[in-house]
C-alpha cells in the first residue's frame, strides 16, 4: 500500500533527494568512504557548503550583506541566540502559538520583551493584526507559520524596526522580502532537509551592536567569519538540504513552490469547507497553507477515532492533530505530491458516504 506522508515534521522529503542523501551515506562521490565518515574539511565536502549557501541566496533573492548559515540546535537554540545577538534593550514579539511563546520566554532573559498582540484567548486560530510594534525595540520577532494551530502569515509585515522572523515551517514556499529582516532562521526537519541542522539568515551589519559578552559558539559572527564551518557541522542534513535546495530550483523555484502550495491547500480546505463531517480550526484569511487543520464537525464528534483509523488504513500517516487542537493535522510541505492530497480527500469523501 502507497503511504501519504502528512507529518508535521520530520516530515516529506523529495524521493530524489532521499535517494541521492541515501547514495552518498553509501559511497560519497566513489570515495569508497561514507558522507557519513569524510571530514567537513574534505576539499569535497566544501563545495556542498558554498553551493548550498549559494541556492539559498539564489532561491530567495537574498540581498547582499547577509550571511547564510548552517548550524545545530534546532530553532530552539535560536530563540536563546537571536536575543543573545540582537537585544541590548527591548524587543517586540508577535504571540501567535506555542513556538512563539517560547521564543519570548528565552528573550526575557536578556532584556524588556513587549507581547505586541496574542491571539492566545481563541486558542491562536487567527493572527493578531491590530498591534503597535515600539519604535525603539531592538527588532520584531515573528513566528510566519504556526505548525501546531494551522495559521500563517504569507507577508512580511511592515513595522519601524528589523524583522526577525522563524520560518522553520514555510521557507521556499512562498517569495520573502529578506531585506526587511536582520535575521531568518528555521529547524529544517519541514521544507529543507532531515533534522540536525538550523539555516540562519543573517544581516551582517546588524551584528556586534550588543554590549554584553556573547560566548563564541552562540556569537553569530564566529560563524559568518568562518563561513558557516567555525566547528564541526552536520554534514549528512547540509548534503540533503543541497539536493533539496536543486529539486527547488529544478521545479521552477520558489514561485512554483508558492503555486503548489496554493493548489493543495485550495483541494483540502476545499473539501474541509463542503464535507459536512468536518470543519477548519483556523479563521479563513489565515489558514496554513503547510499545516491544514480540521476537527470533526461538533455534531460528528465521536466519529474522530473512527476516521483516524479509516484514514491509517488507507495509508495516510500523520494526519492525527496536536493536542492543543485535536483533530486532524495534514501537513503539506513542498514535497507534498497533489496526488497524496487527493486520496486523503477521497478518503474524507469515502467515510461520509458511509456516515
Amino acid at each position: 500500500m502507497k503511504k501519504h506522508n502528512f507529518n508535521a515534521g520530520p516530515s516529506i522529503l523529495p524521493r530524489e533527494v532521499i535517494e541521492k542523501t541515501a547514495q552518498a551515506i553509501l559511497d560519497y562521490n566513489g570515495s569508497g568512504l561514507s558522507l557519513m565518515e569524510i571530514s567537513h574539511r574534505a576539499k569535497d565536502f566544501q563545495p556542498v557548503v558554498d553551493e548550498a549557501r549559494a541556492l539559498f541566496k539564489e532561491l530567495l533573492g537574498i540581498p547582499d550583506g547577509y550571511s547564510v548559515l548552517f548550524l545545530g540546535g534546532g530553532a530552539s537554540l535560536e530563540f536563546c541566540m537571536v536575543p543573545y545577538n540582537f537585544l541590548e534593550h527591548k524587543a517586540a514579539y508577535l504571540n501567535t502559538g506555542t513556538w512563539a511563546k517560547k521564543a519570548m520566554k528565552e528573550a526575557k532573559g536578556f532584556g524588556e520583551v513587549v507581547e505586541v498582540a496574542s491571539s492566545a484567548d481563541a486558542n491562536f486560530t487567527f493572527i493578531p493584526k491590530d498591534y503597535t510594534v515600539p519604535a525603539d525595540a531592538d527588532y520584531f520577532h515573528i513566528t510566519t507559520n504556526n505548525t501546531i494551530f494551522g495559521t500563517e502569515m504569507r507577508k512580511d509585515p511592515d513595522a519601524p524596526v528589523p524583522l526577525v522572523g522563524d520560518m522553520s515551517s514555510d521557507i521556499f514556499s512562498r517569495p520573502v522580502d529578506v531585506s526587511k529582516y536582520i535575521c531568518i532562521y528555521g529547524g529544517a526537519q519541514k521544507n529543507l532537509a532531515p533534522s540536525g541542522v538550523t539555516f540562519v539568515i543573517v544581516k551582517e551589519d546588524a551584528l556586534g551592536k550588543v554590549s554584553r559578552y556573547i560566548p563564541t559558539m552562540l556569537n553569530y559572527k564566529t560563524h559568518v567569519d568562518a563561513g558557516t564551518m567555525f566547528n564541526t557541522p552536520p554534514v549528512v542534513p547540509i548534503y540533503a538540504a543541497l539536493q533539496t535546495l536543486r529539486w527547488i530550483k529544478e521545479q521552477g523555484g520558489v514561485p512554483e513552490m508558492e503555486r503548489r502550495a496554493i493548489e493543495r491547500a485550495d483541494m483540502l480546505y476545499g473539501e474541509i469547507d463542503r464535507n459536512k463531517l468536518f470543519q477548519g480550526t483556523a479563521v479563513q484569511e489565515d489558514r496554513s497553507r503547510m499545516n491544514i487543520c480540521f476537527v470533526m464537525a461538533p455534531e460528528y464528534k465521536e466519529l474522530e477515532a473512527d476516521f483516524l483509523k479509516f484514514a491509517t488504513e488507507r495509508g495516510m500517516v500523520g494526519i492525527k492533530g496536536h493536542r492543543s487542537v485535536g483533530g486532524f493535522r495534514a501537513s503539506c510541505y513542498n514535497a507534498m505530491p497533489k496526488e497524496s492530497v487527493q486520496a486523503l480527500i477521497d478518503c474524507m469523501q469515502e467515510f461520509e458516504k458511509q456516515h
